[in-house]
């Protein structure tokens, strides 16, 4: 059996593949295993299937040329906009929640999809309209951004319409987004935190509605201020989370030993807060040694995306590295006790497939884009956009 041909197919396969990037995903997806294994070890064997998937996607999606993705970019965000409408009028409501759509043979999350459909209509829009990109271009890249993000928080579903908002956005500030309209969006952040801080006591008061927020938003909100408002209810969360992380120390309870943990008073402790049980079991080295490899990991990724030799790759692949940043910002501040909690789990390690996959899909685009070549821009499709 002649093995050349198949060694050859492997070699062009490898070529656009990133070793060390693709190192960092199995160091986290090891880790992920190790923590599982205290958390929940029932669930270890399905989150092998998970991690299979989510490798396959990468590297599949890796193969695809760039060029093909950005073709594809106004087809998948249409369809993803269709989805999420569906969702809102056939969609199966779970936990005061309408997020999913059954089609019989699948049941699917749409709004999944718009974190990668998003900032790649977005980078699209951007890379064709370069030559001429005025201020209006930007107010246009937010309606864009603004319909698919209005559709999710309508579900409701604030974790995803954050992550949606923050990979859109990175593409708005890698294209050119004025310090003139940043400053102000942050300057009212700023004012808006700050009077919550004030006036927190009064405007968490149960008689007081929040504009464009459902109750149980607000209550985490609340919660965040002044958790033992209710340390036995919407307070729990919080409480054990900060009680299972203070009490890692510096070194950690050890493998397996960590009380809170073991004892299920940290709730959700395979998906959400599994920050927490790491933190207890290996403590502050062992906190800080994820960090350090998330690290390794966005700079990695930061550092491809700007090899990416059309600028719709160079925004895709600053979408992904920013979006990878949010999900490990968002998780372990929530987890901390710094921000409210809101469903986003943290990237490579949580239990769950849907977010796992999505990421590393990502990871694939952003490898696609770099591994562009020259030669290849002179594609019919590519020309005048790289």
């Amino acid at each position: 059996m002649n093995l050349m041909p198949w060694l050859a197919v492997l070699k062009r396969m490898g070529r656009r593949w990133d070793p060390p990037l693709i190192a960092c995903v199995l160091l986290f997806f090891a880790g992920g295993q190790v923590v599982l294994m205290s958390a929940s070890p029932e669930r270890v064997d399905s989150l092998w299937l998970h991690q299979i998937l989510a490798l396959t996607a990468l590297l599949a999606a890796a193969q695809v040329p760039f060029r093909w993705w950005f073709r594809l970019a106004p087809p998948l965000y249409l369809v993803g906009v269709l989805l999420l409408v569906a969702v809102l009028l056939f969609g199966e409501t779970a936990k005061g929640a309408t997020r999913w759509l059954d089609l019989g043979v699948v049941r699917i999350q749409p709004s999944e999809l718009m974190k990668l459909a998003a900032p790649l209509m977005l980078a699209w829009y951007f890379a064709r309209r370069r030559q001429s990109l005025a201020w209006w271009d930007h107010a246009v890249a937010f309606a864009l951004l603004a319909i698919p993000a209005a559709l999710i928080l309508k579900q409701p579903d604030l974790g995803t319409t954050i992550l949606v908002v923050a990979a859109g956005g990175f593409v708005l500030f890698f294209a050119g987004l004025s310090w003139r309209l940043i400053g102000p969006l942050v300057l009212a952040l700023a004012i808006g935190v700050g009077a919550l801080l004030v006036q927190g006591d009064r405007w968490c008061q149960p008689d007081v509605a929040w504009p464009m927020l459902h109750d149980y938003q607000k209550q985490r909100v609340c919660t965040l201020l002044d958790p033992e408002r209710d340390p036995l209810g919407k307070g729990f969360h919080t409480i054990q989370a900060a009680i299972a992380i203070g009490s890692g120390g510096v070194w950690g309870k050890g493998w397996r030993e960590g009380t809170q943990s073991q004892l299920s008073f940290v709730p959700e402790r395979h998906t959400d807060f599994i920050f927490a049980v790491l933190a207890e079991e290996f403590g502050f080295f062992g906190a800080a040694a994820l960090l350090s490899a998330y690290a390794l990991l966005l700079l990695r990724g930061a550092w491809l995306a700007a090899r990416s030799p059309s600028w719709a790759g160079m925004l895709m692949g600053g979408a992904v590295v920013g979006t990878t940043f949010v999900y490990a910002f968002v998780n372990v501040a929530m987890v901390s006790g710094m921000l409210p909690v809101v469903g986003v789990p943290l990237p490579f390690i949580s239990y769950g497939g849907t977010a796992l996959v999505t990421l590393a899909t990502g990871l694939g685009l952003l490898l696609s884009a770099a591994a562009e070549s020259a030669p290849e821009r002179g594609f019919s499709a590519w020309r005048g956009v790289a």
